[in-house]
């Protein structure tokens, strides 16, 4: 499953202010997609120290030229040895991951854990193998930080939003999509949903929020044949209810404002101070050009976890 991780305390999660402390470096860990080159960027554009531990198989070959260490992504006890150390004053987990195999998992932490422990871990969900091993770089005594406390103009704030506005129709289908995304919440699945009016299009699952916008485009294909036509609908994507944020953040940015253009829809629905959107600006503009909206929508369950 391709996941992006992001760390935030649950009590942290509408901070913006960012991360400071005395001595040390901060620690990315990095997957792929650019939200980890844009957290390196911001830490070098303010002067801070850092080092880079990116994984194998998933962090961009930009990023791998920058890194101080490469590992792979279970190779737990290499990970914790180089973080021991740096010593680093803060601990950042950025970037999207493939989740590996039962087996895989279970060989990787049963190095660390007692095995019982591990299956009842690694069999609950995707959030619950993160907050492993989030719990594995806290009990070493290192404070795990979330990209956004870091970084946090990387992360929409309530007044975000593109130069065209959502219909009565679209707006309909976001609050269609914010009730579907808080009833399956406990069920572990994806943070996105396709919604046209009443009608569900589209649940974010394994494949990702772009593939899953991809199978919405070949549905609407292979409906309507090969003339391609606008039928409308919104994304909505947004953070879970009772969501650990320390382990995972909604990410949109220019390819997903893309993809969403090729399935048709009128535009995109995003939670407001719990999404990262990457190229701010250049998200913006290809929404406004390819005539989609972008808006920022409160979610209640958000504000009654933290406020």
């Amino acid at each position: 499953m391709s996941r992006t991780i992001a760390t935030a305390r649950p009590d942290e999660a509408g901070s913006r202010e960012p991360v400071r402390a005395s001595s040390g470096p901060v620690a990315v860990l990095a997957g792929g997609g650019r939200l980890p080159l844009r957290l390196v960027e911001h830490l070098e554009k303010t002067g801070q120290d850092y080092r880079v531990l990116a994984f194998r198989g998933f962090a961009a070959a930009e990023l791998r030229g920058k890194a101080h260490a490469n590992v792979d992504l279970l190779d737990l006890k290499t990970i914790l040895k180089t973080l021991d150390e740096w010593g680093p004053r803060a601990v950042s987990l950025a970037g999207a991951v493939r989740r590996p195999g039962f087996s895989a998992l279970l060989g990787a932490y049963s190095a660390m854990r007692n095995m019982q422990e591990v299956k009842e871990v690694i069999t609950r969900g995707d959030d619950q193998v993160l907050r492993g091993a989030v719990m594995l770089i806290e009990e070493r005594g290192h404070r795990v930080v979330g990209a956004h406390e870091l970084a946090p103009d990387l992360v929409a704030s309530h007044s975000l939003r593109g130069g065209r506005e959502p219909n009565e129709d679209d707006r309909q289908a976001i609050a269609v999509g914010l009730d579907l995304l808080a009833s399956l919440s406990a069920f572990d699945i994806g943070q996105g949903a396709v919604i046209a009016r009443n009608h569900v299009l589209a649940i974010e699952g394994p494949e990702g929020t772009d593939r899953m916008l991809t199978r919405v485009a070949h549905l609407r294909q292979s409906w309507f044949g090969l003339r391609r036509r606008k039928e409308g609908g919104v994304l909505i994507k947004a953070a879970k209810r009772g969501q650990d944020l320390r382990v995972d953040m909604p990410t949109i940015g220019p390819r997903t404002v893309a993809e969403a253009a090729k399935a048709g829809l009128s535009g995109i629905a995003i939670g407001a101070g719990s999404t990262f959107v990457l190229e701010q600006d250049e998200t913006l503009r290809l929404a406004d050009r390819l005539g989609l909206f972008l808006v920022t929508v409160d979610l209640p369950w958000m504000e009654t976890a933290h406020g």
